[in-house]
């Protein structure tokens, strides 16, 4: 079977910033499931499976734009230290949930305390950096109704519930 829309696909990958420094990965023990073509990866790697099936391997870059973005200097804020209320000890790469103005949901990264100031980044951790990943697919399945409903994989390598 081929990797197309609404297909389980189970991989193993490692992933290499451009210097090489491996910054994920997934073997054996522990595989990684998702359900293909409803967002659950970054969209580069999406397009490069679709039409794969299991046993293929494959080395792909993926440029920002297709990953996590590239670097926003406005998603970097100075918080008051009192707005932490009740974290007992603020430390630099410590990550907390915020919203912005609309209600959207955030993960924030504290980059730096000084002065009863909290520097805060909402840009995801490898927001313009180039992914370069080498995967093998393993499996390929089509998602059961329940998968498809729940919008995740359940079993090996999914969500176990």
């Amino acid at each position: 079977m081929q990797i197309a829309k609404n297909s389980v696909v189970t991989l193993e990958y490692v992933l290499k910033d451009d210097s090489g420094t491996i910054i994920d990965q997934s073997t054996g023990d522990e595989p990684f499931a998702f359900i293909h073509g409803v967002g659950g990866i970054i969209p580069g790697l999406e397009s490069a499976l679709e039409g794969k099936q299991a046993d293929d391997e494959l080395s792909v870059t993926i440029e920002p734009d297709q990953a996590y973005g590239q670097r926003d200097d406005a998603l970097i804020a100075e918080v008051p230290l009192e707005r932490f209320e009740g974290v007992e000890e603020i430390q630099e790469g410590m990550q907390f949930h915020t919203a912005s103005e609309d209600g959207t949901p955030h993960i924030v990264t504290v980059v730096d305390i000084s002065d009863g100031v909290v520097k805060v980044d909402g840009n995801h951790p490898l927001a313009g950096v180039t992914l370069n990943f080498d995967v093998k697919v393993l499996e390929v399945r089509e998602a059961t109704a329940e998968e498809l409903d729940h919008g995740h994989v359940h079993g090996p390598g999914g969500h176990q519930h």
